[in-house]
C-alpha cells in the first residue's frame, strides 16, 4: 500500500509530494522546495520515517516544480525522470528566476527519459505515463489504477486547469489531452494537483468549468 504525503512549497504554494510503502522506499516529485526552511521540513519527513529516495521524478520543469531539484539530485544521487520535451523549459531556470527577481544556478542533473505509455514499477506497484501537453510541452500524469489516484501536475486542477498562456503552452491541446487520457478513467480517481486540494476524475467531468 503506497502512502502519499504533500508539502506546499515556494512562491507559487506549489505541491511537492513523496509516495512511500511499507518497505521505506519513496519517489520524490516535483521538488520546489526554495530555502532552507523548506528544505529541513522535507529533510526531516525523510528522516523521521527512515526513506530511502530511489527515484525523482517531474510532472514538469516550470520553475516553481523543480526550484529543490539541484539539491534533490545532490543528496539523493538518483536520476530525474521527464518528458523530453520539457528539456528546454528546464534549461530556461536561470531566465525564469530572472523573472521572479532571483538570481539562480543552472541545473545540472542526470536525466532519464520517459514518454507516453512507459509504465514505472514501484515494487509492484504499476504508474502508467500519459503525456499531456498543453500547460508545458513535456507535461506527463503517472497514474496508479491500482490505488486509483494520479499524480497530475498542473494539467488539471480542482475546478479549474494548468495555464496555457507560458511558453509553448496550448489550450485546445490541454483540453483535448484531458478529455482524452484522463476522463476516460474510473471517476474514483484521485487527482494529486500541482497546486491546490487533490480532486476526483468524476467530480471535474460534472463540475470543471473548462471542461464542460
Amino acid at each position: 500500500m503506497l502512502q502519499i504525503q504533500g508539502f506546499v512549497f515556494n512562491f507559487a504554494s506549489e505541491n511537492t509530494y513523496i509516495i512511500y510503502n511499507e518497505n521505506k522506499n519513496a519517489w520524490l516529485f516535483d521538488p520546489g522546495n526554495m530555502n532552507e526552511q523548506e528544505t529541513r521540513v522535507i529533510e526531516n519527513f525523510i528522516a523521521e520515517n527512515g526513506l530511502k529516495i530511489e527515484k525523482i521524478i517531474l510532472t514538469h520543469a516550470h520553475i516553481d516544480h523543480v526550484l529543490g531539484l539541484q539539491w534533490a539530485f545532490d543528496t539523493y544521487k538518483v536520476p530525474v525522470l521527464m518528458h523530453r520535451d520539457d528539456k528546454e523549459v528546464l534549461d530556461m531556470f536561470q531566465i525564469s528566476g530572472m523573472r521572479f527577481g532571483m538570481e539562480l544556478n543552472h541545473i545540472n542533473v542526470d536525466i532519464e527519459y520517459i514518454d507516453e505509455g512507459d509504465e514505472l514499477d514501484f515494487e509492484g506497484q504499476k504508474f502508467k505515463v500519459y503525456h499531456v501537453p498543453g500547460h508545458s510541452p513535456g507535461s506527463v500524469i503517472y497514474h496508479n489504477e491500482n490505488q486509483k489516484f494520479m499524480i497530475s501536475g498542473d494539467v488539471l486542477f480542482e475546478g479549474s486547469i494548468g495555464r496555457t498562456d507560458l511558453y509553448k503552452g496550448n489550450y485546445e491541446q490541454l483540453i483535448e489531452g484531458i478529455k482524452t487520457k484522463l476522463f476516460v478513467l474510473d471517476t474514483d480517481t484521485q487527482v494529486f494537483s500541482g497546486h491546490g486540494n487533490p480532486t476526483k476524475i468524476g467530480f471535474e467531468k460534472q463540475h470543471n468549468p473548462f471542461l464542460k
